[in-house]
């Protein structure tokens, strides 16, 4: 029920409204009364009553005086002030203040009441169409990150002319407008795994998430699977390194927080043309892909990675069993969950390790190629591959000699080695998610008339994690979930309004919308009609 409060210096006058109307029995909650503005307004505060009935001239603090207050401090509550035609040059500036109504005394309580009623009226109305609003919105911010990322990956693409450019990201609410520009990626996931879609927490997800939200000159796109890709714009190149260390900041502060995070960045080089930040993009990528080479949290720029990597090699050349132990595990790591574009990135790098145990032992050199050959059968084996391994990559000793006395070999072999393993492992996960899917598909196809339908629900009968769920089906399908569902919603509603006598309510509620408004709402989004005159048409 709507709460009312009443404010009337007149005792006769406040009694005979609080008691001649049975506010209850008429749907009203009478939350309470005041003799004047000044004991009125603290009360008011506390209350927070949807419906304010004040008298207009009152001692202390007048009706005018307390409405100011009341609209500035609860702007969505409505007043009906109660005047007598003295007072009636008082309407303009009640106007003003938003009063809603303005009643001449004396007033009867069948007149008082009626008000009440349309007054309670509007407010529900203006409730539901700010539901309307506020889920439509929810409901269209995955659609939007969808474009922000297809406009990203136009512009590393270069598929579009920079008005073009400019012009997408106005409409999206993005300004790309800047003097320099700077990618950052970054990829976080939970110990053991580098898939940002199983991390254990969403709790962490959203911390990460929302980093960007801190500064103007960061436009984050969530590319899921692939993990955060952030443009820094800047008026001078100091200015994106400042930006850079901030967020970084940000992201250890996550991280003290959170022991079992684990993450990896690559910041790319700075350029002045949102057409050149492909190059950014690249060499940021570069970067982000010595995750497979260095063990440790870590964002680093790409002009950071030879001081980097010299450490590593004096590190763990050492000890051969740390190199056995560490390297190999970057393998499977590589294996597991590296992007088939990473393979050079990370071939390049390891093939420097390689050269630098081939000074040292040709033994070795052999040792090390052989464990890589059998970390990738034992990769295959796991994911029942293994039978399709190719005869030409078979190894043995006539093999194996050539490739050590011919150092260019062991990196044309690997790279093969590599290339066919996460080959086939794409080959099986695309089949695993087309099937997944599918029966995703079909479940929503079977309940779509479920209002409380969700992604959750969605992703929970397919056994995924929420956010890898989202990323995989709007990777499988070029939709996002929400408009997916929704398409197929109204798509159902337009066969039932041409094929069916049932009213717009009836389809509204079979089609999974409850609230025939929103449903109405919904659809002229969509159709540019009404429901009834699409029917019509």
């Amino acid at each position: 029920m709507l709460k009312v409060f009443l404010v009337e210096d007149e005792y006769v006058a406040r009694e005979g409204i609080k008691n001649n109307i049975d506010w209850a029995e008429e749907g009203f909650d009478f939350c309470g009364d005041a003799a004047d503005g000044e004991l009125a307004y603290p009360i008011i505060q506390s209350k927070k009553p949807d419906i304010i009935i004040t008298d207009i001239k009152m001692p202390f603090m007048n009706g005018l005086e307390l409405s100011r207050l009341v609209k500035k401090e609860l702007p969505e509550t409505k007043i009906i002030i109660l005047s007598g035609y003295e007072e009636f040059s008082y309407a303009q500036e009640a106007i003003k203040i938003g009063v809603t109504e303005y009643l001449l005394k004396p007033v009867n309580s069948s007149e008082l009441l009626k008000t009440a009623k349309r007054i309670r009226d509007q407010i529900l109305l203006e409730r539901i169409e700010k539901q309307n609003i506020e889920q439509f919105k929810k409901e269209m911010e995955e659609h939007i990150e969808d474009k922000k990322c297809k406009l990203f990956n136009n512009i590393i693409e270069g598929s579009l002319s920079i008005a073009k450019i400019l012009e997408k990201g106005k409409e999206l609410d993005l300004d790309l407008s800047a003097q320099h520009y700077k990618i950052m990626l970054l990829k976080y996931y939970t110990d053991g795994n580098i898939d940002a879609s199983s991390l254990e927490s969403e709790d962490i997800i959203k911390k990460l998430n929302n980093i960007s939200a801190f500064f103007d000159n960061i436009i984050q796109f969530d590319r899921a699977i692939e993990g955060i890709t952030l443009l820094i714009k800047g008026d001078t190149i100091e200015q994106l390194d400042e930006l850079c260390k901030e967020y970084i900041s940000k992201v250890e502060t996550v991280s003290a927080c959170h022991p079992s995070l684990r993450y990896f960045g690559g910041i790319g080089k700075p350029v002045s043309r949102l057409t050149n930040l492909s190059e950014s993009y690249e060499s940021a990528a570069r970067a982000i892909s010595y995750r497979f080479i260095l063990n440790k949290n870590a964002i680093i720029s790409y002009n950071e990675l030879s001081s980097y990597i010299s450490f590593e090699y004096n590190r763990f050349l050492l000890n051969c069993d740390e190199f056995d132990n560490i390297q190999f595990k970057k393998i499977e790591s590589l294996l597991k969950n590296g992007r088939s574009e990473e393979i050079s990135f990370f071939i390049d790098e390891f093939y420097e390790y390689i050269v630098k145990i081939r000074s040292k032992s040709l033994l070795l050199t052999q040792y090390i190629i052989m464990n890589i050959y059998f970390t990738v059968l034992s990769f295959l084996k796991e994911i029942g591959e293994s039978e399709m391994f190719p005869k030409d990559l078979l190894i043995d000793t006539v093999k194996l000699n050539e490739m050590v006395y011919d150092i260019r070999k062991v990196k044309d072999y690997i790279r093969q080695l590599i290339t066919v393993a996460i080959d086939r492992r794409d080959i099986i996960s695309t089949k695993r998610y087309q099937s997944v899917i599918q029966r995703a598909k079909e479940y929503i196809n079977n309940h779509y008339s479920d209002e409380n339908l969700s992604l959750n629900e969605v992703a929970s009968f397919v056994n995924i994690s929420p956010s890898h769920f989202s990323a995989v089906f709007s990777r499988e399908t070029g939709s996002s979930f929400i408009k997916y569902l929704t398409d197929l919603r109204l798509n159902k509603a337009k066969e039932l309004l041409k094929c069916s006598d049932m009213s717009c309510s009836e389809i509204s509620i079979a089609v999974g919308y409850k609230d025939p408004h929103y449903f109405s709402y919904l659809f002229k989004k969509a159709q540019n009609c009404s429901p009834k005159q699409y029917r019509s048409l």
